[in-house]
C-alpha cells in the first residue's frame, strides 16, 4: 500500500493526492501536525521535515531541494505514464510551476495561516506553528498578514485571473475542455489547484463571484 505523509491544508501535498486519485491509486493518508513533524524527520533518517513524503515499495520518497519536484516526477512515473512532464513544454513549464509554488504560494499561504493557525485549539500547538512561522517571516508576521489580508487577497485574485484565457472552454473549442498547456493536464495544472486548495482550506475564504470558470477548470481537474 502506497502512504503519504501530508497535511491536508499544504499546497505541496494536495496535487500529489488529486494525481494520485486521478490516476486510481489507493493510499494512505497519513496527517502529519504541523506542530509535530517527528514521525517526517524519524522516516527520512533526519534528513527531511515537509511534506509530502511518499512510502512506496519499501521507498522512502521526498524532496532533494526546494525545486526538486522529486515527489511529483515519481508519482509521475510511477502511476501517470509520464503524461505530467512532457518534453514538448519542458522550460515553459518549469517556469511556470516555480511560479505558482513560489509567487502565488506565497500569498495564498498567508490568507490561509490567518485563519489556520487561529483554527489550532491547543494552546501550545498554536503557539508552536505561529513561531515556527516568526522565525522565517518575523516576529508578528501572522497579525500582519491578517491586517493586509485585504491586500494581499486582491494580489491573489489578479494573480489567478491571468489563467483566464488559458483556462477557459473556448480557448479550446475543439475538445470542449482547457487546460493550462491544451486538452490535458500537466503538473502545473495540479500545481495551481494546490495553491487555489491551500487558500481554500479555510472555509473563511473563497473565489470571486465572477470566477466561475477558475470553478469549472477545478471541477474537470478532480478525478
Amino acid at each position: 500500500m502506497l502512504k503519504i505523509y501530508e497535511m491536508l491544508h499544504s499546497p505541496y501535498c494536495i496535487p500529489i493526492t488529486m494525481i494520485l486519485r486521478s490516476a486510481g491509486q489507493e493510499y494512505e493518508s497519513i496527517r502529519v501536525p504541523n506542530w509535530d513533524r517527528s514521525a517526517v524527520i524519524e522516516l527520512t533518517g533526519g534528513n527531511y521535515y515537509q511534506v509530502p513524503v511518499l512510502v512506496h515499495n519499501g521507498r522512502v520518497v521526498y524532496e532533494e531541494s526546494d525545486s526538486s519536484l522529486t515527489v511529483a516526477h515519481y508519482v509521475d512515473e510511477q502511476f501517470m505514464d509520464g503524461a505530467l512532464f512532457p518534453d514538448r513544454i519542458s522550460g515553459t513549464h518549469e517556469v511556470l510551476i516555480s511560479h505558482l509554488e513560489d509567487e502565488l504560494e506565497g500569498l495564498s499561504f498567508k490568507l490561509c495561516d490567518i485563519h489556520y493557525i487561529e483554527a489550532i485549539a491547543d494552546l501550545n500547538e498554536r503557539t508552536n506553528v505561529r513561531r515556527h512561522k516568526e522565525r522565517k517571516f518575523g516576529r508578528g508576521c501572522v497579525d500582519r498578514w491578517r491586517r493586509n489580508a485585504p491586500a494581499i487577497r486582491a494580489e491573489l485574485m489578479a494573480g489567478l485571473n491571468r489563467f483566464r484565457g488559458s483556462l477557459t472552454e473556448s480557448a479550446y473549442p475543439l475538445t470542449e475542455s482547457a487546460y493550462l498547456f491544451g486538452d490535458q493536464p500537466v503538473y502545473a495544472d495540479y500545481a495551481l489547484a494546490g495553491v487555489i486548495g491551500n487558500y481554500l482550506h479555510p472555509a473563511a475564504n473563497e473565489l470571486d463571484p465572477d470566477q466561475d470558470w477558475l470553478r469549472a477548470w477545478l471541477k474537470r481537474l478532480q478525478p
